[in-house]
């Protein structure tokens, strides 16, 4: 093949599960070795990511040309990443997804970090959802985590500063340009403008603050994957009343709506959420947080909606 026919290498976008997950833009280049793109609402115009979590799911299932294909959720603070693993990977991934398979078996926790394509899947409807084809991934501590986190937000961040810098802007190559909009950001903000419209950026401003607020060990258990309970220890939760882990899930839910509380409560999903990214079990936490509720630590100013009383 000579050379120059295949595109250059992508670089990669430290992304944060909900920016990519909420992108509904896609673009191919005609092509056979273009690459293709998903292009979210702050711009980015992603062909290859870095992103790291707690793994959630990975399981395995033969599709029908007989190849196997391991599927697996990886957590965020912000959202959930969805990726896939088949006979195509690198031998180093394969083995690496092996020992993954029988880690969550057990119930042994995992924090992944990734290199990544993005892949995206378009309906008969016209739906768009997003995944991910791991090139590369290892296993993390909670140290490695925190600064992918911080990486993260830091670049979230920017595009969220290069999003509302454009809107000011003539929506023209030239105008951006002029606004002082980097490069690499043009050509995704020029279209996302015209795909999406207007967006609130306010989602990923939240977003940001737990993901800090993970990296920076503000809360128990906050930089960390916590197992959770087996059924025996959830059964002599309920018998004594006094089990250590439940009680940390409620001083943690505690400690999320404090933080986060921006003077009209925090929502349901996001504080479940936050406690999922902790490592803790979302029905768990869902169970204490309703306790919490009834024992009037918590109260709902609108439904869905908890606030600390006091």
């Amino acid at each position: 093949m000579q050379s120059g026919t295949r595109a250059k290498r992508q670089s990669a976008w430290h992304m944060l599960a909900s920016e990519f997950s909420e992108a509904t833009l896609n673009e191919k280049g005609s092509g056979e070795y273009d690459p293709s793109f998903v292009i979210t609402k702050l711009g980015a115009k992603v062909n290859r990511v870095v992103v790291a979590g707690l793994l959630e799911r990975l399981e395995v299932r033969e599709t029908s040309n007989g190849s196997t294909l391991y599927q697996g959720q990886m957590r965020d603070p912000s959202g959930v990443h969805y990726f896939s693993v088949g006979d195509y990977a690198s031998e180093s991934m394969r083995e690496l997804t092996l020992s993954l398979v029988e880690k969550t078996e057990v119930g042994e926790p995992v924090l992944l970090l990734m290199v990544a394509k993005s892949r995206w899947y378009q309906t008969d409807e016209g739906a768009v959802y997003t995944s991910l084809r791991p090139e590369e991934a290892c296993e993390i501590d909670a140290q490695r985590y925190a600064l992918w986190l911080t990486r993260a937000s830091e670049d979230t961040l920017q595009r969220m500063k290069h999003y509302s810098d454009s809107l000011a802007a003539e929506p023209t190559r030239e105008g951006l340009v002029a606004a002082g909009i980097p490069e690499h950001m043009i050509d995704g903000l020029l279209v996302s403008r015209n795909h999406y419209g207007d967006i609130d950026v306010e989602t990923y401003t939240l977003n940001v603050m737990q993901a800090l607020d993970i990296a920076e060990g503000r809360m128990d258990a906050a930089s960390q994957p916590v197992a959770a309970p087996t059924p025996t220890e959830s059964d002599d939760a309920e018998s004594t009343g006094t089990d250590s882990g439940e009680s940390e899930v409620k001083d943690t839910l505690v400690s999320i709506i404090e933080q986060l509380d921006q003077g009209d409560g925090v929502d349901f999903e996001t504080v479940l959420t936050n406690a999922v990214a902790r490592g803790f079990d979302r029905g768990l936490a869902e169970e204490k947080l309703d306790e919490l509720s009834n024992e009037g630590t918590l109260h709902e100013p609108r439904f869905g909606w908890f606030r600390i009383v006091g």
